[in-house]
Order: structure tokens, then C-alpha cells, then sequence
């Protein structure tokens, strides 16, 4: 018998319906895609079969000492299933975790030398490519549920293509998903081959799911899933729908008797309200999300003998892994993913009804050991109106973390990368406003605009600013020694940010703890951090000693112990090369101010409402806050929204606020912050100094310029003072943007007006030379038909209405001579005068009295006869009763009718029998005397 655990392993392979496919998966190698539903068993057989196709050198290479077959890479997309697919692995070895399989995730690992297939996320993926995109030591990368479509996990994959094509074609690639999206897959693997010619073969594996019962449970009236679920208008799951959900449970825990039982929420908060409301049915009722620490979740997902088991899960159980004993699902149909407001600055975690595919994803869990029952908390029309797929969240998702990495890889704003789907742009530009005002990369062209109109996060000192909008040109981006650290930091860009740049101050220690104690997104009553314990779990604490060691390493032991004397700019974000002695291997020992391993006591330091809003200052400069109105709560946050304290939040009247949370607010155009700590204005310099601009503000009221100097933050207003005189080139800029884009208003005197609607009226009948008349078409020439008075209104004149000589200067000669011929501005009625012709519309029209159009028998026509005049026939009290074109019409028939009408209301006016060929007259017969009025 071989001492290989993989050979041993697959000689026989377990009963999975995989199995049956392994020789196809193996002749797919190196490039290939494997399509196979929940449960067929591709997590658990093909690393193996990988580990042994490099085992009998089929490719991948050797370790990292030349002995031994590559690793192989197996990259799951959460924590809870990296760490439940290295235990069933080693369980099938028959060897402890950390041996021939074992994991890495955030914050804990267990491998070995001996490690064969090591579980992983896409997060420690992205780390490792970029430390050593050579993989050095690693025989191939195995991508599992890909159709999940997780950022870091498109991220990861882009790499690994980009990599294995400069560095590594030997290595063996491989992506798993659970949908039949593998022709969009394949194509990507191919446009990222190693070679020319190399085409991945694709896997499809049938699944082999037991039946299904589906039962629907819609909540009633009252219990509807979404809504409002506190007085500051939070959005949130509403308790009524999670005490019918817990219902459902207890209907299912009566009505089918065999099997435990997986309950999906969206979120912690749902999981734990569950979980307590069910806790008085006779079975072993576990939560199981990604708070909990790893021997939690893996207590949740042991087989308990002797006991039914209720899980209650959010949607880490969707795939990846397998909750052994489960024959019943009831779904809540509810989901949670990333949303980000570009316009507001405002990103987080929305709760959102599931798509199809993830509904029957879940449904699928009931059906792996036998015929299963699912309960879907919802109607059936509900069901068929969900979207058939989730959105990926390139799509949805703050971009900033993503694009931080792809610019220190090479490819800044994503550019060039082999994704799936492309960032879409606003996106992009947010997320690279978000970077320079970070410190993490610079522009080397950028655009500067007017002071006044920035406020938003990316602007620079000295009045200019990084929009990052697209303009169709590629952009040059510099990517700065900072960004370059902190890419290797197991935390968001900004905290890393962060802790690089307030340890000097605090030290180590104590930074690493609030920026670990911020990373679990606390969100607190009144949204006061101060009153926050800090100390979260024992998770947190070994995320805070991690995060001091890495501090340490970057800055120094001398920086990091904390002088206490912090300033500005001078931390190691300006150190050539210090990401490199981030990319080693890390571990959870901690040292310096840090209270004991696993003790869960922040350090004194930690507790100090200063150290609390530096640390959240320096982390999210753009949510930098100050009071608007202090009695009621509003705040101006620094990217320009409007954002409300909740009702009886100690904080009110806070001045100034260093803001970590804000979330929509139902019914409200304000956010509503989550989680702050008081800060004050020098603070908000120092760690806002990116979005600092000085400029001129200039503003149009009352038909005159004027010109403020002002210095902001974002969009707070620091300091300003009204200027005596404009200065020259900004009111000159400010006058032509203003001009063109539709800020100075265009009106025009009545003689201007009506000749603009000549001109409108030939450039619609004849078209070119005659000018566009539209509002869109005058300002695209305003110089021509304003220069004058632009340049009058920037030395400090005043802005008026346009007159008719304006709108000569847009004449067309020489075809302006024939103006009066083709348009006429009158015309002549049959009494001999003169009467207007009105263009508005486009329809030249003529207003006169019925008496006064005797005897006229051919309409006037216009634009070389082209088009009629059309006739308003007025009584005599000069009420319109006809409209013509077509005057001989008129008289041979409608006149007969207005005759009949008028005569006895007008006797006084005459009403000939024959219109055409009576005498015009304006005047009326002389009363007689006694004749009434």
C-alpha cells in the first residue's frame, strides 16, 4: 500500500458522484473548468487527484527545497469552508489537520512541511501572489465556487492567470463552480493561457440530489421581511418576520420527523435573534457565522448523535461545505451583499431578497443524504419574481481594497486584468478618489478643476484635484511606497492606513487594537464608540497582536513603540520597500503593549477616546464630520453628504465627529451614522490633510460675480473671506464652464426672443446654414453670442438679458438677407396693417378679427412657400373661434357655423353671408339710439 494519503485516498475513491469523473478531470490538466452541483464531492476528491497528477510529475514542479511535489493551492471562498474542507480531508487520511491537508485563514493556519493541499482564502491569495507571484513552491491552484463571484476571488484568479502566463506555465490551474457558467469561465482561462493554443478542457459532472418537497411559508400581514426597525429610520430585517421564520422552524421540527435542520438569515444580528427564539425545542440549537471563532463554527457543524440539530447559518453554508445530518432547509429567502452610493460616499452590507440560483443553492443542502424538505419563508409569486442570478460584486461592492491591489500588481484601476466582468467605471473613479486621498497612488495628469466644486475625497492641496472620471484617455497612476505596505496587511486599505500612520503616536499595541476592534464594523446604540468595550472576542485579540507584529515589521520597533509625538506624514508610509518585510510568513504571537494572548483586554491606551478617534480619523478622512445644526443632530460629512446622529445619541452637539459607519436611513436624504467619536478641527486637519484644498469659490447671485477664498476639508468649509476683486482667471474659468454647462442663466429681451424663434422656425424647415436655436446649441456657442458680455461679467460687470443683437451675430450671410423675405417678423392683413407673426412652437401664426380677414382668399405662406401661415380668427371681444391654413376652406365652409353664432351675439359687427368677397373693416355699425349695450 502506498504511503501517499491522496494515492491512498483515491484507490478506491470514495462513493461521490465525482468519482466517476476523476479520469476526465485528470486528462483536463494543466488548464481546466469543472462544472458540478453541491455535493458531488469536488471539494473533497479533486485536490487529491491534482496532488497526485503533480506527484507523478505530470507538471506543477517541485517545493520549495526541489524533494517534493508543489503544493497544491485550494482557494475557498470564506473561512468557515477553508477550515471544513482541510478537516474532511484529513479525517479521510486519516491524519490530523496541518499534516497532508491542512488551511490558512485570517488570523489562524494550520500547516505543516508535510502539507500536501492547503485550504485558503482568496484574500491570503491576492497576498501571496503579490509577495511571490513566481508561487514558489506551489504545483497548482485549485479556484472552488467560482460562481460566487466574491471580489477577492475574481481578483485572485486574475492574478493567477497573469502570473502563470509570465512566470509559471507549468503550473496546474483549476476552477470549480456549482452553475453551468463554464463556457464564460473556460473563455476567460484561455484568454489567459500560458501559451498560445492552450484551450482549458471543461468537466461537466451530473449531480446526483435525492428529491425535493418544496413548501412555502409566506410571512402575513405585518410580517413583512424589510422595513424600518428603529426611530432614526434604520432599514433593517424586521422581528416581527424573524419570529415567523422561527415558527416555520417549529412547523418543520414537527412535521418531518428525520433529520437535522439549516436555517438561512442574512446576517449575525437575524442568526442570533433566531437562535434565541428557538431555544426551548428539544434539539441542539448552534448558530454558525463568521463572527464566531474556528472551534465554534467547527462545533456548529459537528454530527451530534442522539439529538436532532437546528443550525442557524447566514450564507457561509451555502456551498463550499457540508453540514453533516441535514434533510430539512428552511430559507428566509433573504440575502446580504455589498452596496455602495458613489454620489454619497456611503458603502456597507444590504439586506436583499435572494437571487433564484442562490434559493436553490440552499434548497440543494436538503438533499444530499436523501430526499430532503425545504421550507421558503415566501409566496410562490414572490419566488418567480427573484432574479435568476446573484449580482457579482464587482458590480456592487466599494472597489478601493480591489483597486489598491491591482495598482501595487501593475494594473492600476483594473486595467488589463482577465476579469470575468469589468469594474464598471463610476466605480473605479470612486474607489481612486478614495486612494490618492489615502496617500496610495498619484495622478501623474490630472485635470484641475475649481476649489468650489470639489469637496469630494481625492482632492489635493494647493486647490487641485484628482476626479478620476473617465475622459477616454488611460490615466498614468504612481503608485506610492505606502500602498506597496499595506498590501500585504490582512485588513481594509484604510485601517491599514490607519495603523501605519497613528502608531507613532500611540504605539503599536494600542493601534492594533482599535483598528482590529473597527474592523468588526461595531455598530452601537446612539452610535457612541466611546461607550464600545473595544474587546470583541478572542478573535480580536489575535487579530490585534497579528497586527502589531506586522506593524512592527513595517515601521520598527523604535516608530512603533510610540513617542507620542506623532507627526504628520512622517510615519513609514515613506519607507522605499517596506511591504517587502510584510510578505513573510506572519503568526498570532504578540508582543509590546498588547494585554496577554487570547486574554481579551485592550490596553489601557486603547480605551482613551483620543487614541479611539485618531485611530477612526486617520482610517475614514472622508466620514470626518462637522455639526451643521447642533440641536438637531446634522452633520456635513467630508464627501459632501448630510448625515444625522440617531435620536438621544449622547453625541449630539458634538462639534466635530470622526465618523466609521454611516448606512441609509429610511425616508431621509441624510445617512445615519452608525458609529462615531467625538474628534475636534485639529484633528481633522491632520488626518483629512489629502482632501485639504485652498482655492477661490466663485458664485453668481443677483445678475454679478462674486469671488470667496475659502480652505475646506472635503466639503467642509474650514476658513473663507469674501474678495474685494475677482481674481481674473478664475472668474474667467468659472465664467465659460459656467456659461456652457447651463449655471449662468440665458434670457433674453422680447425682440432677442422673437427673432431666435425666426430662426428656429428656418433652421426646422430648412435646416442648414440657418442656426440651431436650442438652448444645448446656444451655449455650445456662447462666445459668438456672448463674448462680449462673458467678458465684461468676469472683469465684475453685470450679466443681463441677451438682446436681438446678440442673436445676429449668429446669422449665416449671405443668407441672413433674405430673413424678412423667408420669415417675416409681420404681414399685412386686408385692412392694411401690420399685424405680428408669432413663431413660438414653430408654427407661424397670425391673430386677427374675423372682419378684419374679409376678402382674403389665399393664406400667406412662409420659408419660400413652403409653409402656411396659420390664422387665430378672434371675435369681436377678440376670443378665437377658428384656426385655418387654408382660408378659402374657411369660407366656403366652418365661416357659415362662426356666422350663424356670432350674428345675434355681434349684431352690431357685420357677418356677411359671403366672407371672400365682403370689404375687411375694423370697425362696428353706430349703435341706434335705444339700442342696449
Amino acid at each position: 500500500m502506498t504511503s501517499d494519503p491522496c494515492a491512498r485516498l483515491l484507490a478506491p475513491p470514495p462513493s461521490l458522484p465525482v468519482a466517476a469523473h476523476l479520469d476526465e478531470v485528470r486528462a483536463a490538466l494543466p488548464l481546466a473548468v469543472v462544472s458540478a452541483p453541491p455535493g458531488t464531492g469536488k471539494t473533497t476528491l479533486i485536490p487529491p487527484l491534482v496532488a497526485c497528477a503533480l506527484t507523478e510529475g505530470v507538471r506543477g514542479g517541485t517545493d520549495a527545497g526541489g524533494s517534493r511535489p508543489g503544493r497544491v493551492l485550494v482557494i475557498q471562498p470564506r473561512r468557515v469552508a477553508a477550515r471544513a474542507a482541510a478537516r474532511r480531508l484529513a479525517e479521510l487520511f486519516g491524519e490530523p489537520v496541518g499534516a497532508s491537508a491542512g488551511y490558512s485563514v485570517r488570523g489562524d493556519s494550520q500547516v505543516s512541511r508535510e502539507t500536501r493541499i492547503e485550504m485558503i482564502t482568496p484574500g491570503i491569495a491576492v497576498r501571496r501572489l503579490q509577495s511571490d507571484p513566481e508561487l514558489r513552491g506551489i504545483g497548482a491552484l485549485i479556484f472552488d465556487e467560482v460562481h460566487e463571484r466574491h471580489l477577492d476571488a475574481d481578483l485572485a484568479l486574475a492574478l493567477a492567470l497573469e502570473a502563470r502566463a509570465a512566470f509559471r506555465p507549468d503550473l496546474l490551474l483549476v476552477a470549480m463552480s456549482a452553475t453551468v457558467e463554464s463556457q464564460r469561465t473556460a473563455a476567460l482561462l484561455e484568454a489567459g493561457a500560458a501559451a498560445p493554443g492552450e484551450a482549458p478542457r471543461i468537466v461537466d459532472i451530473p449531480g446526483v440530489l435525492h428529491p425535493l418537497t418544496l413548501r412555502y411559508a409566506p410571512p402575513g400581514r405585518g410580517e413583512e421581511p424589510l422595513g424600518t426597525i428603529s426611530r432614526d429610520g434604520a432599514l433593517g430585517v424586521r422581528r416581527e418576520f424573524l419570529a415567523h421564520v422561527a415558527r416555520v422552524v417549529e412547523r418543520a421540527f414537527r412535521e418531518v420527523e428525520l433529520g437535522d435542520i439549516l436555517v438561512f438569515l442574512p446576517g449575525v444580528r437575524e442568526v442570533e435573534h433566531v437562535v434565541g427564539l428557538l431555544g426551548h425545542l428539544p434539539a441542539r440549537v448552534a448558530p454558525l457565522h463568521g463572527s464566531l471563532t474556528g472551534a465554534q463554527q467547527d462545533a456548529a457543524l459537528r454530527e451530534v448523535t442522539g439529538t436532532r440539530s437546528i443550525i442557524v447559518t447566514t450564507a457561509i453554508a451555502e456551498s463550499s461545505l457540508t453540514v453533516p445530518g441535514v434533510r430539512i432547509v428552511v430559507d428566509s429567502g433573504l440575502s446580504r451583499e455589498p452596496r455602495t452610493d458613489y454620489a454619497s460616499g456611503i458603502s456597507g452590507l444590504v439586506t436583499v431578497l435572494e437571487s433564484q440560483a442562490a434559493g436553490i443553492q440552499r434548497g440543494g443542502r436538503a438533499g444530499r443524504l436523501g430526499p430532503g424538505t425545504v421550507y421558503r419563508v415566501m409566496s410562490e409569486a414572490t419566488w418567480a419574481r427573484l432574479s435568476e442570478r446573484s449580482t457579482p460584486e464587482i458590480y456592487t461592492a466599494d472597489l478601493t481594497d480591489f483597486l489598491l491591489q491591482a495598482a501595487v500588481w501593475g494594473a492600476p484601476e483594473g486595467r488589463g486584468l482577465a476579469l470575468l466582468d469589468p469594474p464598471p467605471q463610476p466605480a473605479v473613479a470612486a474607489g481612486m478618489r478614495t486612494l490618492t486621498a489615502l496617500g496610495c497612488v498619484v495622478a501623474e495628469q490630472s485635470a484641475g478643476v475649481d476649489a468650489a466644486n470639489g469637496g469630494t475625497l481625492g482632492t489635493e492641496t494647493h486647490g487641485s484635484a484628482v476626479t478620476g472620471e473617465s475622459t477616454g484617455v488611460e490615466r498614468a497612476w504612481q503608485v506610492t511606497d505606502l500602498a506597496r505596505t499595506l498590501a500585504p496587511l490582512p485588513v481594509s486599505t484604510r485601517l491599514g492606513r490607519s495603523l501605519l500612520e497613528t502608531t507613532p503616536r500611540l504605539g503599536a499595541g494600542t493601534a492594533a487594537q482599535i483598528v482590529a476592534a473597527l474592523a468588526e464594523s461595531p455598530r452601537l446604540p446612539g452610535a457612541d464608540l466611546a461607550r464600545w468595550p473595544i474587546a470583541v472576542s478572542s478573535a480580536w485579540a489575535r487579530q490585534a497582536q497579528r497586527l502589531e507584529k506586522l506593524a512592527r515589521r513595517a515601521l520598527g520597533d523604535a516608530v512603533a513603540a510610540g513617542s507620542g509625538q506623532h507627526e504628520s506624514g512622517q510615519s513609514g508610509s515613506g519607507k522605499s520597500g517596506s511591504g517587502a518585510a510584510i510578505r513573510g510568513k506572519t503568526d498570532t504571537a504578540g508582543s509590546g503593549t498588547t494585554g496577554p494572548a487570547g486574554s481579551g483586554k485592550p490596553s489601557r491606551a486603547a480605551r482613551s477616546d483620543d487614541a479611539l478617534a485618531l485611530v477612526t480619523a486617520w482610517a475614514y478622512p472622508d466620514l470626518l464630520a462637522r455639526a451643521v445644526d447642533s440641536t438637531s443632530g446634522r452633520y456635513l460629512l467630508a464627501n459632501g453628504s448630510g448625515a444625522v446622529l440617531p435620536q438621544g445619541s449622547p453625541l449630539l452637539g458634538t462639534p466635530w465627529l470622526a465618523v466609521a459607519e454611516v448606512s441609509a436611513s429610511q425616508g431621509r436624504a441624510d445617512a445615519l451614522i452608525r458609529a462615531a467619536v467625538p474628534a475636534d478641527e485639529e484633528l481633522a486637519r491632520q488626518a483629512g490633510r489629502g482632501l485639504i484644498t485652498t482655492g477661490t469659490a466663485i458664485t453668481y447671485r443677483k445678475g454679478r460675480l462674486r469671488a470667496r477664498e475659502t480652505t475646506r476639508l472635503g466639503a467642509i468649509e474650514l476658513s473663507g473671506r469674501e474678495l474685494e476683486r475677482l481674481p481674473r482667471g478664475a472668474a474667467t474659468a468659472w465664467v465659460s464652464a459656467a456659461a456652457s454647462s447651463g449655471t449662468l442663466p440665458l434670457e433674453f429681451t422680447a425682440g432677442a426672443q422673437a427673432l431666435r424663434e425666426r430662426l428656429a422656425f428656418l433652421h426646422t424647415v430648412l435646416g442648414e446654414p440657418w442656426p440651431d436655436m436650442s438652448e444645448t446649441a446656444l451655449r455650445q456657442r456662447i462666445d459668438e453670442l456672448a463674448g462680449p458680455e462673458l467678458a465684461a461679467l468676469a472683469r465684475g460687470g453685470t450679466w443681463g438679458n441677451l438682446g436681438a443683437g446678440n442673436i445676429e451675430r449668429l446669422l449665416p450671410w449671405p443668407e441672413a438677407t433674405h430673413l424678412d423675405e423667408l420669415a417675416p417678423a409681420s404681414l399685412t392683413i386686408p385692412t392694411g396693417e401690420q399685424r405680428t407673426i408669432h413663431y413660438e412652437g414653430g408654427r407661424p401664426t397670425v391673430r386677427l378679427r374675423v372682419q378684419e380677414a374679409f376678402g382674403w382668399t389665399k393664406t400667406p405662406r412662409l420659408a419660400g412657400g413652403r409653409i402656411p401661415v396659420t390664422l387665430e380668427l378672434l371675435s369681436p371681444a377678440a376670443r378665437p373661434v377658428a384656426i385655418t391654413d387654408d382660408l378659402e376652406s374657411f369660407w366656403a365652409g366652418p365661416y357659415a357655423q362662426v356666422r350663424a353664432e356670432m350674428r345675434g351675439r355681434y349684431p352690431r359687427h357685420p357677418w356677411p353671408e359671403n366672407g371672400a368677397t365682403a370689404s375687411p373693416t375694423k370697425r362696428a355699425r353706430p349703435r341706434r339710439p335705444g339700442q342696449s349695450r
